[in-house]
């Protein structure tokens, strides 16, 4: 999923133009987290954090997955093109006996108490389990 690709954690391989794709992202991001390292790596303490971080950047890409994570999902969820798509799945508790499916962009919303959240399910469930 994104957060595993922008992490740098994405396990899935797929077929060789998949790979070769892949590879280019991959690489495509690593010169975008050198821009930001190198941003941040003037202040002394997230030089401290960072330090050691390249070339891979995997801590900074984790950080920045944390604070943009609910940014990217509402770009996602938002757009209407995506709206309806099948990938996502019955997300609401409801009224705690049966699930009821997460519409407006897969966000729960029952008028009483609005939840525009990031399902964590898509983040921190390991993906070789998902």
């Amino acid at each position: 999923d994104i957060g595993d690709i922008v992490r740098g954690k994405d396990l899935f391989l797929g077929n060789d133009k998949e790979k070769d794709q892949r590879k280019q992202l991959d690489k495509k991001l690593k010169e975008i987290f050198k821009k930001i390292y190198e941003g941040l790596k003037n202040k002394k303490t997230l030089k401290t954090r960072y330090g050691q971080d390249s070339p891979n950047f995997y801590k900074l890409r984790e950080d920045w997955w944390t604070a943009n994570r609910e940014t990217v999902w509402k770009a996602i969820t938002c757009d209407d093109r995506l709206g309806g798509n099948a990938y996502f799945r019955a997300t609401c508790g409801g009224d705690s006996k049966s699930p009821s499916q997460a519409q407006k962009q897969c966000r729960c919303g029952d008028g009483k108490n609005e939840t525009d959240q990031v399902p964590t399910y898509f983040d921190y469930v390991p993906q070789f389990l998902r």
